[in-house]
């Protein structure tokens, strides 16, 4: 069925899809099922962002890099939290471009996340100082990426939300799903070199107790833990998708419900996916009485500083106690509030 606007403005032409007027239950069931999914990828952010500031988990680089995947997550199920495929209008270029942007943002962090680990465990660099080249490259690549269909007209209706057309099938592919599951293999790939390396060198500490060493056998074990499975889960929700924009490409006039529903069903699930490989390395911190103690010192601090004053500081050479003359005794070591 064509995507492009009718005088009428029924079902069919407002979802882009199979849907008639006689069978319009399966669009609202696709509408449905895209804001139920994106509401609890929404939900799944907001809670890690509760928990990363609940235990203050924002200070280190790797940290920072899970806050910022969080908000490109958060933002990126908003776009599927939106109203149903509009008409061809800027409402809609608007919607395509914010998927595409987000869903680019939020690859683009995973990937840095584990070529940071890399860096650190395997080539063992300290890469505090990328901290810029990481924000450049986590928006800046999203943000050629998604705008150069925007420029081309490509944006349009395209199944249960707007993003590119069927009649650019390979700017689709161009675009995001093939970039997609070749960064997907690297990080796989990445990720088992990494898991090798720190056997390797948790076998090869051996002798005498030492306990920064064992200190460095959790620290990396605990650091790997969850952060492996974030290649998994994009490779899991962009399955389904695959398979339906695929089935798209070779018959574009004879989409399958069942395959539309679990793309659906699937694609908005990052922020979800996310929140619970996060959650991986939280649950235990997350007891009733964990989450009392927590709040407690957040919301409840007793601490107080005093606050300083500074005042005027001057610098003179030491007092000459036995000097008779009026000059010198002038002379304030360090401390001259009333100096000039």
């Amino acid at each position: 069925m064509e995507n492009g606007p009718s005088p009428h403005g029924n079902t069919s032409t407002r979802y882009g899809f199979f849907c008639t007027d006689s069978d319009s239950h399966r669009c609202d069931v696709i509408l449905a099922v895209k804001r139920a999914t994106g509401t609890f990828s929404l939900i799944g952010c907001l809670f890690m962002l509760f928990v990363i500031w609940l235990q203050r988990r924002y200070n280190s680089l790797a940290q920072k890099m899970i806050v910022n995947l969080t908000v490109a997550a958060f933002f990126d199920s908003v776009a599927y939290v939106m109203g149903e495929s509009h008409l061809v209008d800027s409402l809609c270029d608007f919607q395509a471009w914010w998927l595409t942007f987000f869903d680019w943002s939020a690859l683009a962090w995973v990937c840095l996340i584990t070529l940071n680990l890399y860096l650190n465990l395997v080539r063992e660099i300290r890469t505090e100082r990328f901290h810029v080249a990481y924000h450049c490259a986590a928006w800046g690549v999203p943000l050629v990426m998604s705008s150069v269909p925007l420029f081309k007209g490509l944006y349009g209706p395209a199944g249960a939300w707007c993003w590119i057309t069927d009649e650019h099938v390979a700017w689709r592919f161009g675009i995001w799903y093939l970039p997609l599951f070749v960064l997907i293999f690297l990080m796989i790939c990445c990720y088992a070199h990494i898991i090798c390396v720190a056997n390797q060198r948790m076998q090869s500490w051996f002798g005498t107790f030492n306990p920064e060493r064992e200190r460095r056998k959790v620290s990396l074990a605990e650091e790997i833990r969850p952060l492996k499975w974030y290649p998994f889960v994009y490779l899991l929700v962009s399955l389904f998708p695959l398979i339906n924009r695929l089935h798209n490409a070779v018959y574009p006039r004879d989409p399958v419900f069942s395959l539309t529903l679990l793309h659906v069903l699937s694609a908005p699930l990052h922020g979800l996916a996310n929140a619970f490989v996060f959650g991986l390395d939280s649950w235990s911190q997350l007891s009733t009485t964990g989450i009392q103690l927590a709040l407690q010192s957040r919301l409840c601090d007793t601490t107080r500083i005093g606050e300083y004053h500074p005042a005027r500081v001057r610098y003179t050479h030491m007092l000459d106690t036995h000097s008779d003359s009026d000059d010198e005794d002038s002379n304030v070591l360090f401390y001259s509030p009333n100096g000039p």
